[in-house]
C-alpha cells in the first residue's frame, strides 16, 4: 500500500529534553490505567477511565494519551478508533481542576508548553478515522477532543460547554481554532464569550454532532458505524482523510492539487487493484 507521505504524531512529539519526570502519584495513577483499550475487528475502542471524576483529564491520563494515539495509528489490526467515557454520566468534563489547584504556576506553564499542546493536534493527527461516543456532560477540554475526531454520535441526554471564561482563562485546547471552521465565526463567538451550556438538539441542529441517539444505543451506533467504515479498503479512507484535512489548511487550488497527489497514491495500493479485478470479474460473469 502506498500513501502520500506525511508525518505521523510523534513528529509533533517535544524533545525528550523537556518532558518531567512522572511524579510517583503519576506513577500511581498509570498503574491503575486512566484508559481502557480493546481493538477487535480492526476497531479500536478507548475509554477514558476516570469516572468517579467524570472522566476529567489529569496530568497522568495526558500522557497516556499521547502515547496510545500514535501507537494506534501504527497498529495494521487497527482501521477505526471509537472513544467514550467510562459510564454514562460524562464523556469527560475536560481538565482536571483538582489536580490543578495543587499545581504551582510555573508547572501549569510548562504542561502548556510541552504536554497540552501536543495533545491539542496529536488526536487530529492520527490518520486513521475517530469517531466520539459520547454520554452525559462534554465539557471544556473535553468538547475540545471531540473536535478533533471525525465523526460524533451523542446521547439525547448529552450536554456541552465551554466554560473556560467564566473561570477566568479561555479553550486554550483547540476550540477557538476548531469550532469556528465548523459553525462559522459568530457562533463560536457566542458559545465561547457566554460559555453557556447547550443540550444535544441544538448541537444537532449546528452541526457540531452527527447523530443524537437514546443513552442506551450510543455504542451500539458508533460501533456500527466504525464497523462500516472498517469494512472499506484503508487505503481511501485514509487518503480521503488527508485531503479533507488539508481541505482546512489550504486553499482551493492547493486543495485540488494534493487531492490528485492523495489520489494516485491510492492507485498503487494493493487494495484497490483487488477492487478493481472484481469489478472485471463481476463484468465477465455479467
Amino acid at each position: 500500500m502506498c500513501f502520500v507521505a506525511f508525518a505521523l504524531g510523534p513528529s509533533n512529539a517535544a524533545p525528550s529534553r523537556h518532558r518531567q519526570p512522572a511524579t510517583p502519584e503519576e506513577s500511581t495513577m498509570a498503574a491503575a490505567q486512566n484508559h481502557l483499550l480493546t481493538v477487535e475487528d480492526g476497531i479500536a475502542l478507548v475509554t477514558l477511565n476516570r469516572p468517579e471524576a467524570l472522566n476529567s483529564m489529569n496530568r497522568a491520563l495526558r500522557l497516556e494519551l499521547l502515547e496510545l494515539w500514535p501507537s494506534l495509528d501504527m497498529r495494521k489490526d487497527v482501521k477505526v478508533i471509537v472513544i467514550t467515557g467510562a459510564g454514562d454520566k460524562a464523556f469527560s468534563t475536560g481538565a482536571d481542576l483538582k489536580e490543578r489547584s495543587t499545581r504551582s504556576t510555573e508547572e501549569m506553564v510548562h504542561d502548556r508548553h510541552y504536554l497540552t499542546s501536543r495533545t491539542a493536534s496529536a488526536l487530529s493527527s492520527i490518520t486513521k478515522p475517530v469517531i466520539a461516543a459520547i454520554k452525559g456532560y462534554c465539557m471544556a477540554g473535553g468538547y475540545e477532543m471531540v473536535l478533533q475526531c471525525d465523526i460524533s454520535i451523542c446521547s439525547e441526554n448529552a450536554i456541552f460547554s465551554l466554560p473556560e471564561v467564566t473561570h477566568g482563562f479561555f479553550p486554550g485546547g483547540g476550540a477557538c481554532q476548531r469550532l469556528p471552521r465548523l459553525v462559522g465565526y459568530q457562533k463560536a463567538r457566542e458559545l465561547i464569550f457566554t460559555g453557556r451550556r447547550w443540550d444535544a438538539k441544538e448541537a444537532l441542529e449546528c452541526g457540531l454532532v452527527n447523530k443524537v441517539v437514546p443513552l442506551d444505543k450510543v455504542m451500539d451506533e458508533a460501533m456500527a458505524m466504525a464497523r462500516k467504515i472498517a469494512s472499506y479498503p484503508s487505503v481511501g479512507v485514509i487518503q480521503a482523510k488527508r485531503a479533507l484535512n488539508q481541505s482546512m489548511e489550504t486553499g482551493l487550488a492547493a486543495g485540488l492539487r494534493y487531492d490528485v497527489e492523495a489520489w494516485v497514491g491510492c492507485m498503487h495500493s494493493d487494495e484497490w487493484k483487488e477492487k478493481l479485478a472484481g469489478f472485471v470479474r463481476k463484468e465477465r460473469k455479467s
